[in-house]
């Protein structure tokens, strides 16, 4: 046994959390791994499956937090072929180690990964048997079928974008991480109200870059709209006004047990106002906590 190994073997339950992420090349793993990464998870992709209790360790060893451990690792069909046959072996030992083993599956139809590969004409993994398209995707969902049945969560893809998928993904394993992840989100009214949103903030009463010519191009993350509602005075009280209740009220959350929190911060168009607000109040909270994510709606 290796060192690595041995680290793993002897951890305390529930302290390190290990998300593998599967499924089918075009479904949006990337994506999904990339989220976790914004939680503060360690992410490898395309990781060996024999490699993963060395990893865990080494993950283990190295840490000199005392925190719990948030690991993430991408395993698709670049993997060797039987890798696969491997993984619910490694994590049913990883589990029994007491680590917290969580598999997911993203999955994604058929007609809608071949419209992304045609859309990015991009390689299938797969092509380099001599496969068709059609008969690579095929091939890889029956190579997978057995990860499929394993997995604790099937998310398909296939009517999400990537902030759609990105958003799923963080929601749904911001309680693996430490303390209240808040997503800080700006929207347009004239789209509707974020349908997930905790707290919806109207900055509509705000003065509007849009009706100068100037900085109508702009969006609130470019400098000539910051410097624009940087001087304005009611901007500058808006904000106090919802950092200080936002300061009053988070802890409150936190205390009910709340790994996740949504606050949405709306103007007209979605551009400018709520964006400079959300990125503002972000950086506010980045200062003082982790896990602060942020998300434009109308400039995604």
């Amino acid at each position: 046994m290796s060192e690595s190994s041995q680290l793993v073997s002897s951890i305390e339950p529930n302290e390190t959390h290990l998300i593998v992420l599967t499924g089918m090349s075009g479904g949006g793993k990337t994506v999904a791994l990339r989220a976790l990464e914004d939680l503060g998870f360690f992410c490898v992709d395309n990781l060996p499956t024999t490699l993963l209790q060395d990893l865990v360790g080494t993950v283990i060893r190295n840490d000199k937090s005392g925190q719990r451990k948030h690991i993430a690792v991408g395993i698709d069909v670049r993997n060797r072929g039987d890798d696969f046959h491997q993984v619910p072996q490694v994590m049913s030992e990883l589990a029994s180690a007491g680590v917290q083993v969580h598999l997911i599956f993203i999955d994604c139809r058929d007609d809608i990964l071949i419209k992304r590969y045609s859309e990015t004409r991009r390689k299938h993994p797969l092509s380099v048997r001599g496969l068709s398209l059609a008969d690579a995707i095929a091939e890889e969902r029956r190579i997978l079928r057995p990860l499929s049945s394993l997995a604790e969560k099937v998310i398909d893809s296939s009517e999400l974008n990537v902030h759609q998928l990105r958003r799923l993904i963080a929601t749904g394993y911001a309680e693996a991480t430490r303390g209240l992840t808040l997503m800080f989100e700006s929207f347009a009214y004239r789209r509707g109200l974020p349908p997930d949103a905790d707290f919806v903030f109207d900055a509509r009463c705000l003065p509007n870059p849009h009706w100068d010519v100037r900085l109508r191009p702009y969006s609130g993350k470019d400098a000539p709209v910051r410097e624009f509602l940087d001087q304005q005075p009611m901007v500058g009280e808006y904000f106090a006004d919802t950092s200080r209740w936002l300061d009053n009220w988070l802890p409150r959350f936190e205390q009910d047990d709340r790994s996740y929190v949504t606050i949405s911060i709306g103007c007209t168009g979605g551009r400018h106002r709520s964006v400079y607000l959300a990125e503002k109040l972000a950086a506010h909270y980045r200062e003082q906590r982790d896990n602060v994510l942020i998300f434009h709606r109308e400039l995604e």
